[in-house]
């Protein structure tokens, strides 16, 4: 018996597109399938199979070395796996061992940009059929049944803003290598701030179609594309979708977004603040609602005319606040994140909502009679890990349902009203992240030790570096 159907893992819809699957790979001209899974960073790791034992391995896995859940964003192994417990205190884990990758038949693509390739998101388990506790798309698809059980569904709709620069040398020596290596350089393909002209709009359109074409074959729920206000500055905008899907659409796009510009002479980057001349912040909108799964209305929205969101919301939107400072540790997970909370921008520095106002951290819109009323958390950097982003909202709001939480005054004039401040560093927010005690029973005391261990190991090669603005504010002085 296979290992899927040893543990149970796939459910009555996932085995049903696998046969889908089955007939599709066999009729087509698809020549590899490329096996992923989203790391803790969000990013894509995996393996690529010919697709006769691609076909074998969906139902039997795919093995993985248990090291790569070990490294932080310089693919540095951070814990001593070849330690008792491999550093995380188990045995599975133990001497660099084997974990599995489980395919998700539900999520098969073919990449238009990639001839012959096949794609599909995987989650991780251990050869005992255990779930990897650091798989974060387990994290979030826990999250989510916790939800169920209160009898709603979640709702999102994505905001995303990134960079592309044309690349002018990939800077591809061997002494360029290293852990990282050396950027490419790159140049513009627009100046900035004629924000959502037109004219700017036609200037980057060949990128834009190029960008376009790739996700439409993708099947992804794109809904506009815009020219923002920065340099070769981009967003995109997508549809809103019920449950794990978005989070799924969120990883695809970012690297299909990379791929795309790589294969064509661009380069992509959804890095927060780029250290480019007259750079604008790049952030990530999450818009989320919930539904009543008893009738399929929204849960958020209010009868009273005055009211800005039903007692549902209300409640919600309370448990967000209350846990804003260490939910930032996961929707603003890199130092340079932290680059962009500035006074009077459209970047948030501390907990507070309002309605239809951009100075906000929580931007309520809708009202009565308005299905798609929701709330817009403008706090995230477009780098984040969606299922840790968005597991940290559910876990959040179901805090405040279950407090039943009081939803303090609307923020009118945002950055005049005495609130919380987020925090100012990444090391801020990790430390309010390991006190929430929320988050800590919501994700577990062992993922949440184990995000900050990797985080901490970041902040401390970054105190290490000399930077220019200490070479400039101290070589000639002193």
């Amino acid at each position: 018996m296979s290992f899927v159907k040893t543990h149970g893992l796939w459910t009555d819809a996932q085995h049903s597109a696998f046969a889908q699957l089955l007939e599709r790979l066999r009729e087509s001209d698809v020549q590899v399938v490329r096996f992923s899974f989203p790391d803790q960073h969000g990013l894509l790791r995996g393996k690529t199979l010919v697709v006769d034992d691609a076909i074998k391995a969906f139902e039997c896995g795919v093995t993985l070395t248990s090291t790569l859940l070990a490294k932080d964003t310089s693919h540095r192994t951070v814990f001593p796996v070849f330690t008792a417990g491999g550093g995380f205190d188990m045995p599975e884990m133990q001497g660099a061992c084997d974990t599995l990758m489980v395919a998700d038949p539900q999520t098969f693509r073919v990449l238009p940009w990639a001839p012959h390739t096949g794609w599909v998101l995987c989650d991780l388990y251990f050869p005992n059929g255990r779930p990897v506790p650091f798989g974060t798309r387990h994290l979030f698809r826990r999250a989510l049944e916790r939800l169920e059980k209160q009898g709603f569904e979640f709702v999102s709709g994505l905001e995303v803003e990134f960079h592309v620069f044309r690349c002018l040398n990939p800077n591809m020596k061997p002494e360029h290598s290293g852990q990282p290596g050396l950027p490419p350089e790159v140049e513009l393909l627009s100046h900035g701030y004629q924000y959502l002209t037109e004219l700017r709009y036609d200037a980057v359109d060949h990128v834009m179609e190029m960008l376009r074409h790739g996700i439409a074959g993708l099947e992804l729920p794109v809904r506009s594309l815009e020219v923002e206000y920065g340099p070769s500055q981009f967003e995109f905008t997508f549809a809103p979708t019920k449950g794990i899907k978005s989070a799924d659409d969120m990883i695809l796009f970012r690297s299909a977004v990379k791929q795309i510009c790589q294969r064509n002479g661009y380069h992509a980057t959804f890095m927060c603040r780029p250290r480019i001349p007259n750079v604008v912040s790049s952030g990530w909108h999450l818009h989320q609602s919930l539904v009543r799964i008893d009738d399929g209305a929204n849960a958020f929205m209010p009868s009273d005319s005055g009211a800005p969101l039903s007692v549902t919301g209300e409640r919600y939107l309370a448990g967000l606040l209350a846990h804003a400072q260490a939910a930032t540790a996961l929707s603003t997970p890199t130092i340079n994140g932290y680059r962009r909370y500035r006074p009077y921008s459209n970047a948030p520095d501390r907990a507070i909502w309002g309605r239809d106002n951009r100075g906000v951290m929580l931007r309520v819109l809708g009202g009565p009679n308005d299905p798609a009323t929701r709330v817009e958390n403008r706090v995230g950097e477009p780098t984040a890990n969606p299922y840790l982003y968005f597991g940290a909202q559910v876990l959040s709001g179901l805090d405040g349902l279950h407090r039943k939480l009081e939803l303090p005054p609307s923020a009118d004039t945002p950055y005049e009203t005495q609130a919380e401040l987020l925090p100012r560093s990444l090391g801020d927010a990790i430390d309010a992240l390991r006190a929430d005690e929320c988050l800590r029973e919501g994700f577990g005391g062992a993922f949440i030790d184990y995000f900050c261990k990797l985080k901490e190991a970041e902040i401390s090669r970054f105190n290490l570096e000399v930077t220019e603005w200490e070479h400039r504010e101290y070589f000639e002085n002193f």
